[in-house]
């Protein structure tokens, strides 16, 4: 397989494998001349491998040099660089393989493949300095080394016997011949012809290409763009005459060439920027274009007055104004579903023209259009129109909402339900807001919005609180604290004081200030004693005779204290107290039991009638007698009703009322037993003066100041058996 210098090119920018022997030279291969420090030294790799510059096919087993220098090496390396190979691949006048010398063959040795597209790939100008031996795996493409390399030599191996190629004739000297027929040849440069010696030991470096042009090289012309004149008579011209496609001839200064594929990739930038700039341009100019446009037109998303005008013009709104007054009319949507309409004619309603709509457009940047697609822009403008204001009130006076009867609105309030406190929601009533209402009628039909409704836009009277005012629920919850008191009074039947009786104590005014009214209690605590206390009531008592009679007055029985209890009861609820007690009484008076008989079942008991009296113990007569009360009339009579007992004396003088006439007592007596009943000097006591107890003698002049009298020896007994506190009833 042959391959020509521009499948060398491709396979070597590809990143293909390249095998030397796989490839031959034209005369003149611009492929290998546009970038000559990278293919300059591949075109020597090939020729090396072809054996010299001549395109002659390399024999597989060549002859092994040998350390020693030929002594004709120069000369025939330098004549076989001078003149190119024949078209069918051998050397004209030769049979044999061209064998570079030692000193050449170090100075082409070529770089590895893949470091050198590193090396470029980093710094494509760099040239290179220090060529490497390149082995494909298939033969061995430069001389190899001999561990007895002299003087730079290299040996390389002879072709073995029996391999099927000719060996190379020899002459008398067994020195190679160059070609006798040097005519019409082109003459290679001297820059490539003549190599510099390299030190012993080393490789030859080779150097940049410099230099005159070679003679026959080609060259570009001014023309079209990727077209060159080649005389059709030189190397570089194709077989058939016609021209390479694609290519174009290398100038005078090979380092500076460049190829076509090299040439791509450089173009590269410069393409890509003067796209980027095309296209920021082409959106530079819509972008202006846009913002002229919104110079004259409204954003997207522009509402006026609440109507959307986006990309419409001043006109636009203008016109449509126009149009919304020539059919306009105003639905009024009331309490109940009732309607009623204002039409534009009835009021003779007409547009004026002003700034507004002009000002709107001016406040919009029309540089600023993009965010009219994430911003709404609303906008109010004044709206002027002139209509028959008598007509309108007229009008305005005859909607149902407002001949209609009113009721006003009730606020929220906090409720009792039972059990607690809670939000009780408010009622808005029918009251009409006129003031209201006809701004927003003078409202609507500016803006021309089809329909008012009158709850939506509060145009009903609006009670002060709602059940969402933070206030009342404030109240709700500071009146639901003192429902947490219960305070039970410990009575012949249990009076228990809690939520029930205190929710109607607790209120809320207009303003939701939480109030308790203490007078309230106090109230309640003055019914509570009426129905509790026993002090001076009318009780019914049944005497051991079997007499049943009703007794009223006295000082014994059960008297609550309502100053004291008061601020007590009071304390309790605010505190929210749970709590069971009697309530606080009137120092002494409190009795033996609850009931109408709250005398107990231990008590003395005086018949007044019957001049007889019984002291009874748990139930049963402990004593009686006879006795002598006081003289019925008003200044000496002994008083009915229940008393008890305050003190006890004994060897007491009893010391009358003083007598106006004299200034001194009426009597004072000595007595064994006294036993005080009233403090005004009702008592028991022993009276040792009387002939006689009971019967009537206390009504016929024997009767006393009002004391019950009894015999000695009974008052003695009954000293002794009845202690102070113990009641008293007395009766007829």
């Amino acid at each position: 397989m042959s391959k020509n210098a521009k499948d060398l090119n491709d396979d070597f920018y590809s990143g293909e494998e390249i095998n030397y022997e796989d490839y031959y030279l034209d005369d003149e291969d611009e492929y290998l001349d546009e970038d000559e420090d990278i293919h300059g030294n591949m075109r020597e790799s090939i020729r090396e491998h072809r054996g010299g510059p001549d395109k002659a096919p390399i024999d597989p087993n060549p002859v092994k040099k040998t350390s020693e220098k030929h002594p004709e090496d120069s000369d025939i390396g330098k004549a076989a660089e001078q003149y190119p190979s024949g078209p069918e691949g051998k050397r004209e006048g030769a049979d044999i393989p061209y064998q570079a010398s030692g000193t050449n063959t170090q100075n082409l040795e070529v770089r590895d493949q893949k470091d050198m597209k590193k090396e470029i790939n980093k710094n494509p100008d760099k040239k290179r300095e220090e060529p490497v031996k390149r082995d494909t795996g298939k033969i061995k493409n430069g001389p190899e080394k001999s561990g007895t390399q002299k003087s730079g030599a290299v040996k390389q191996e002879a072709p073995k016997a029996g391999a099927g190629k000719k060996e190379a004739p020899k002459t008398s000297t067994g020195k190679k011949e160059a070609p006798k027929d040097l005519a019409g040849k082109k003459e290679v440069p001297k820059a490539n012809a003549v190599k510099k010696e390299a030190p012993k030991g080393a490789a030859e470096k080779p150097g940049p290409k410099s230099g005159p042009e070679r003679t026959g090289a080609s060259k570009s012309t001014p023309g079209k763009a990727g077209a060159k004149k080649t005389d059709p008579g030189k190397p570089g011209v194709q077989k058939n005459g016609g021209k390479r496609p694609g290519t174009r001839k290398s100038s005078g200064n090979p380092a500076k060439a460049t190829g076509s594929g090299r040439r791509q990739k450089k173009s590269g930038l410069p393409v890509a920027l003067i796209t980027v700039g095309v296209f920021i341009g082409v959106c530079a100019a819509a972008y202006i274009g846009v913002s002229v446009y919104f110079m004259s037109h409204f954003y997207m998303n522009t509402e006026i007055n609440g109507h959307d005008f986006s990309r419409q013009t001043v006109e636009d709104v203008k016109e449509y104004i126009q149009q919304q007054v020539k059919g306009y009319s105003l639905t009024i949507r009331e309490k109940d579903n009732k309607t009623d309409t204002i039409s534009g004619a009835e009021i003779s309603l007409e547009y004026k023209e002003n700034q507004d709509i002009e000002n709107v457009l001016k406040n919009q940047n029309a540089f600023l259009w993009p965010q009219a697609f994430f911003v709404k822009n609303s906008s109010k403008a004044t709206v002027e129109v002139s209509y028959d204001r008598d007509a309108l009130e007229k009008k305005i006076h005859n909607l149902q909402a407002v001949k209609a009867e009113q009721t006003p609105p009730t606020s929220a309030y906090p409720k009792f339900n039972g059990t607690e406190y809670e939000v009780e929601p408010e009622v808005t009533g029918t009251e009409v807001n006129q003031d209201l209402l006809r701004e927003k009628i003078h409202q609507y039909i500016s803006e021309f919005q089809p329909e008012l409704d009158m709850v939506a836009e509060n145009c009903y009277a609006l009670p002060k609180y709602t059940s969402e005012s933070g206030d009342v629920r404030a109240a709700c919850n500071e009146m639901n604290e003192y429902l947490k008191a219960s305070i039970t009074y410990s009575m012949d039947q249990p009076v228990v004081v809690d939520k029930t009786l205190i929710s109607n104590w607790v209120s809320a005014d207009e303003n939701m200030k939480v109030t308790f009214d203490e007078a309230a209690v106090r109230e309640w605590l003055r019914e509570f004693g009426k129905q509790y206390d026993t002090v001076g009531k009318t009780r019914t008592i049944t005497s051991p005779w079997g007499k049943t009679v009703e007794v009223s007055g006295g000082t014994y029985g059960w008297s609550v204290d309502e100053d004291a209890e008061f601020p007590a009861l009071v304390e309790s609820i605010k505190k929210g107290e749970v709590v069971t007690r009697e309530p606080i009484y009137v120092p002494g008076q409190t009795a033996a039991s609850r009931g109408p008989q709250d005398w107990g079942n231990t008590y003395a008991e005086v018949d007044l009638s019957g001049q007889h009296m019984w002291f009874i113990v748990d139930g049963a007569i402990a004593l009686e007698t006879d006795v002598v009360t006081g003289v019925p009339n008003p200044a000496r009579e002994t008083p009915s009703g229940v008393y008890s007992i305050l003190e006890k004396e004994l060897n007491s003088t009893l010391v009358g009322e003083i007598d106006p006439a004299t200034g001194q007592p009426e009597y004072r007596t000595p007595v064994a037993y006294w036993m005080r009943v009233t403090w005004s000097g009702i008592g028991f006591h022993d009276a040792n003066w009387q002939p006689a107890f009971g019967g009537s003698l206390y009504a016929t002049g024997a009767g006393s100041h009002g004391c019950i009298n009894m015999p000695v020896d009974q008052a003695g007994a009954l000293y002794n058996m009845m202690p102070v506190g113990t009641p008293v009833i007395i009766h007829y």
